[in-house]
């Protein structure tokens, strides 16, 4: 059996709609929460697929959040031995922070659902996602790093994913969410909502209506990345 381990923030972004496929794919599902977990207790390269997830947090936060020194440490350990490797939100935002390149805040949120464009650049893992709303949750955005390539855009977020080879992904958006657990992610998130004035009901409203659609896409499209991965 696989091994996966998860870097999980905050209780509620999980693995979601991934889970389903990960023990399907006969992988044994591990989670540690980054506040507390010691990192220097784990061999960052045991695991067969590390996911970092997603958090209401910023990718150079760690004069705030001490734990962050020693995630990125743990994730940097990973990148340099090229093993697989998918960063989801403030995930991806740290494997950017770590290959070199800039992240900083966009100036106004990205809450909710919408379509992105999805560049039809040779092996694109997002290509299913066209015309698909996902859900959209950050203030920050990375820039590409170097070496990698970009996979997807939205009019207020131009970098919202990227990719290093087959082994390394990255991603803005979360189309792991499951849609039937997008009330924990409005109350948990209830104070950044209500004060960006963000419709609440209109989320909670488009994830019954896309929910089916992204989780099938969401599903496919990680299980051809996971099967490509060396």
């Amino acid at each position: 059996m696989k091994n996966v381990l998860a870097i999980r923030h905050v209780y509620f972004e999980n693995l979601g709609v991934f889970e389903e496929v990960l023990i399907n794919s006969n992988f044994h599902i591990e989670y540690i929460d980054a506040a507390t977990v010691d990192f220097d207790t784990i061999d960052p390269l045991s695991a067969d697929l590390l996911v970092v997830l997603g958090a209401p947090i910023g990718a150079f936060d760690e004069d705030i959040y001490p734990f962050l020194k020693s995630e990125l440490a743990f994730i940097d350990k990973r990148l340099k031995a090229n093993k697989p490797l998918l960063g989801i939100c403030l995930g991806a935002q740290l494997i950017a922070r770590l290959l070199g390149a800039n992240v900083a805040s966009m100036g106004r949120k990205e809450i909710g659902f919408g379509a992105m464009q999805i560049h039809h650049s040779t092996g694109n893992p997002l290509i299913g996602l066209s015309d698909i709303p996902v859900l959209h949750w950050h203030g920050d955005q990375f820039e590409i790093p170097q070496g990698c390539r970009a996979l997807a855009a939205t009019d207020i977020c131009p970098n919202q994913a990227f990719a290093r080879g087959n082994n390394i992904l990255a991603l803005q958006f979360h189309i792991e969410a499951r849609p039937d657990n997008i009330e924990q992610w409005l109350v948990g998130h209830a104070h950044e909502l209500n004060s960006t004035n963000i419709d609440v009901k209109q989320i909670r409203y488009e994830a019954k209506k896309y929910g089916a659609a992204i989780t099938l896409a969401a599903q496919k499209i990680f299980l051809n990345w996971l099967n490509a991965t060396e």
